[in-house]
């Protein structure tokens, strides 16, 4: 049953994109801000409980509804689960952005592409190259596709019903919403926002570039992954980055042009600069590793089901 609500919920999420703050993700944020409100002094303590009551809180009760519906009868129960880890994954607005970037650039407009890539990652790409902005898509696809998917289906596959989707959602939230603040006035209130969700990631995206480095130049990936990821002010991310160009055989990272000024990154992946031609092979890659990933799955199914 997992597999089968697991694909009916990607068929979903294509046929019928989400937005890019569709209600669950909105409903995370308000929730974020009123714990703000009530519990932020500037300490880490208190960052803390907040956390532990918001993700514990969603998890327990997403798995508590899950089990009152499968006592009323598990039909209920499957649909509940199809619905529920479809409002987790929201890949399917990148793959629209990734896939009209794509298509500016091959037709040339990139004013357009620019825009398009402000949208989905934000600041102002208007000194940016074309190899730039295909460089900066293929980056947000290979980490877009962990975080919205690969990561949800490690936890959706784990915890019961769809109680490990909504925990990596809403550390995922939490981390981007207090995690990455480092203004004065916050203090350490999102330090363990950050340490949790990276502890919660550590094994599936370890997974995921592993995947990425099987379904490529599998050397390559490795050694990117080994040598440059340490280089990366966010490891996950690093590892994402590193191993996908890596079995992509494309140059990723390398200074940009970013909201007026150059940012300076250190280089990952290893071969020639990301070009327009390079992000259709990022989409061959993402397609090949969910397929392995979704046969794992059916042979972990098989394997339950002899082993009865």
């Amino acid at each position: 049953m997992t597999l089968i609500a697991l694909l009916l919920a990607l068929l979903a999420e294509q046929l019928r994109p989400l937005a890019a703050r569709p209600l669950i993700v909105r409903l995370l944020d308000s929730a974020a801000e009123r714990a703000v409100a009530r519990f932020n002094d500037g300490s880490a303590g208190n960052g803390r409980f907040a956390w532990l009551l918001l993700v514990f809180g969603g998890t327990l009760g997403t798995a508590f509804a899950y089990w009152v519906l499968w006592e009323l009868h598990p039909l209920l129960a499957f649909v509940f689960n199809v619905a529920v880890l479809y409002l987790c994954m929201g890949f399917g607005n990148d793959s629209r952005l990734f896939s009209e970037i794509h298509l500016a650039l091959r037709m040339g407009e990139l004013a357009r592409a620019r825009d398009l890539l402000a949208e989905w990652r934000g600041g102002r790409y208007d000194a940016a190259g074309v190899n730039e902005v295909a460089r900066m898509s293929i980056e947000m696809a290979l980490v877009a596709a962990h975080r919205r998917v690969f990561g949800v289906v490690f936890w959706f596959v784990l915890l019961p019903g769809p109680s490990g989707a909504v925990m990596y959602l809403a550390a995922r939230a939490l981390h981007a919403l207090w995690g990455a603040r480092a203004d004065a006035d916050f203090g350490d209130f999102g330090r363990f926002a950050r340490t949790a969700f990276e502890a919660l990631d550590w094994v599936p995206v370890r997974i995921t570039a592993t995947v990425f480095s099987v379904m490529g130049n599998f050397e390559d990936a490795i050694y990117c992954w080994r040598s440059q990821a340490v280089l990366w002010p966010d490891r996950s991310s690093a590892i994402l980055i590193a191993s996908g160009g890596g079995a992509l055989g494309v140059r990723l990272g390398m200074p940009v042009h970013e909201s007026g000024v150059i940012v300076d990154r250190p280089e990952m992946g290893l071969g020639g600069e990301a070009g327009v031609e390079h992000m259709q092979s990022t989409v061959g890659l993402l397609w090949r590793a969910l397929f392995v990933c979704l046969f794992l799955l059916v042979l972990l199914g098989a394997a339950g089901w002899v082993g009865r």
